[in-house]
């Protein structure tokens, strides 16, 4: 009996270290899964805002990308930009909050490849905007590449991915198609 009872004492002391473990060292994954969370959710904003609140959220939002940070997002039917810096971020930031009522946006699904050094890492996920008067949210697949900086996932690149649609596949195909 006390074999067993101190048998189960080691188990449960384990099993609580290795939580504690957990808690003060997440996976590289599960803390780039929630830095991206995080971002969504400091993207968003609503109509209610104060200046002073749009203006904290822009400059908040630099704090996830690194200084040499490159965007090239296309958004077909929607808009292409590219942003070279922290700085055109906030500012592109700024202007979107002050051209439209609110924006919500998601990243309902994240995949995090991790790099073998554990010092870079690829996050490719979808992102879906609900902006007031579309009657759709915007999806988009997106792929962001993320860099282990002074301790803090900063992100380096984000791009847009291009998915394949009927119209690829016609030019893809055209030359084989016969026509009667």
């Amino acid at each position: 009996m006390k074999m067993t009872l101190r048998f189960l004492m080691l188990a449960a002391l384990v099993a609580l270290g290795l939580w504690v473990w957990t808690l003060l060292f997440p996976a590289p994954e599960k803390v780039i899964r929630q830095r991206l969370t995080q971002l969504a959710r400091t993207v968003s904003f609503s109509s209610d805002e104060s200046q002073v609140m749009r203006l904290a959220g822009a400059r908040n939002l630099a704090g996830f990308f690194s200084t040499n940070i490159e965007v090239n997002i296309d958004i077909p039917g929607h808009t292409h930009h590219n942003f070279m810096g922290r700085e055109e971020i906030t500012q592109a930031a700024l202007a979107s909050r002050s051209g439209t009522g609110s924006l919500t946006v998601r990243f309902p699904d994240i995949r995090v490849t991790v790099a073998p050094d554990r010092q870079s890492a690829v996050a490719d996920l979808t992102v879906e905007a609900n902006i007031p008067g579309e009657p759709d949210p915007i999806v988009q697949e997106m792929k962001f590449t993320l860099q282990n900086i002074d301790g803090e996932w900063l992100i380096t690149r984000v791009e847009t991915v291009r998915t394949f649609t009927i119209l690829d596949f016609e030019l893809r195909c055209r030359p084989f198609i016969v026509r009667a």
